[in-house]
């Protein structure tokens, strides 16, 4: 939902004056991606687990801080997405909204951890799906326009509230909880390997699983900012989604419409439920205590529903999360380059120069 909001505000408001910074941030996310997978398939550990056994107490403990913040974000915008296209699809109110999206992960992280890692993919790959022909399928019937686009991939800004989409969307696109989660779901999926021969193997397949799933994610995004740009350019009260829902249903009809929110639905489960997944992980990795994923479900869930209960524009709270997460982006990105780099702990797949 974090990427909804900021891609469709900044179609509506800017046409296609930010495509650049989508490309720019997929093309980043493939690489970070990879670099994650790679640290937990040739350590054997994931990217908090070394944090947390290298750094001292105290840094430990501020940059579990600066990570829980970053998880409490991804969350906050994953409900309120939720709620957003509940409203949307079934006119229920925000507040309750959020609390059936919570019950709903709750179920997701539930399977997960009692079916292991296996049925949790299929899960998430089905909503992805969902996603896709839920935001691709409008611009089946929107007109695009060419010359725009080509426009849109030159770098440039247009004003301070288009320096705050594009950190927006940058945070929503390489997503700093992903970083540390992929390490571990990497580790976990296919175990750690002494075997040069095997971890060669997996390192080429995993650089095709990022590829390809990030060119897919990447496709949906630009997708997202096209249709606003397309349809919703100069169209008013498009600055929220159930504004850009309304004039997406006018121009386009119910059934787009209705797809709209499928996907915005899908999204929000998908997301909070991963989200919560990579906050047990970095709680385990840096302060080595495990807490149940169904207690920090219910933990990471009161300041979302805060948010829909005192009024505060959803919309703008889902940008706003994101530009937080862009913040994060540096704390996991810097200690994942260093230890990639690092001989000692990659030996003969340390990062080529």
């Amino acid at each position: 939902p974090g990427n909804v909001a900021a891609n469709l505000t900044a179609g509506a408001d800017y046409g296609y004056l930010l495509v650049w910074v989508l490309v720019v941030a997929n093309v980043m996310a493939v690489l970070i991606q990879y670099l994650s997978a790679k640290l937990g398939l040739v350590t054997g550990r994931s990217l908090p687990e070394l944090l947390g056994d290298r750094l001292p107490k105290t840094r430990r403990r501020l940059f579990w801080v600066q990570a829980e913040l970053v998880a409490a974000a991804t969350d906050l915008a994953e409900v309120v997405g939720g709620a957003i296209a509940l409203q949307i699809l079934f006119d229920v109110p925000l507040l309750l909204g959020g609390l059936i999206v919570g019950v709903i992960s709750t179920v997701m992280l539930t399977v997960q951890s009692r079916r292991g890692q296996r049925p949790f993919e299929f899960v998430i790959i089905g909503l992805l799906l969902v996603i896709t022909a839920g935001f691709v399928a409008g611009l089946l019937v929107s007109p695009v326009s060419l010359s725009g686009m080509a426009a849109g991939l030159v770098p440039r800004f247009q004003g301070t509230e288009t320096v705050l989409l594009a950190a927006s969307m940058l945070g929503a696109t390489v997503m700093p909880h992903a970083i540390y989660l992929h390490s571990s779901l990497a580790r976990d999926r296919h175990g750690a390997s002494s075997e040069p021969a095997k971890i060669t193997r997996l390192l080429r397949a995993t650089r095709w699983d990022v590829s390809i799933a990030l060119v897919i994610a990447g496709s949906v995004n630009i997708a997202m900012l096209l249709l606003a740009a397309a349809s919703l350019r100069g169209v008013d009260e498009t600055d929220t989604l159930q504004g850009a829902h309304t004039a997406i249903v006018a121009a386009l009809g119910p059934v787009i419409g209705a797809v709209f929110g499928v996907g915005l639905l899908a999204s929000g489960l998908a997301s909070t439920a991963v989200g919560c997944y990579a906050g047990s992980a970095i709680m385990g990795g840096l302060l080595h205590v495990r807490v149940p994923l169904l207690l920090r479900r219910v933990v990471t869930l009161i300041p979302a529903l805060i948010v829909l209960a005192v009024g505060f524009d959803p919309t703008r709270a889902l940008v706003l999360s994101q530009v937080v997460l862009s913040f994060g982006i540096p704390f996991a990105l810097i200690p994942l380059v260093a230890y990639t780099e690092n001989r000692s702990l990659m030996g003969i797949f340390v990062n080529r120069p």
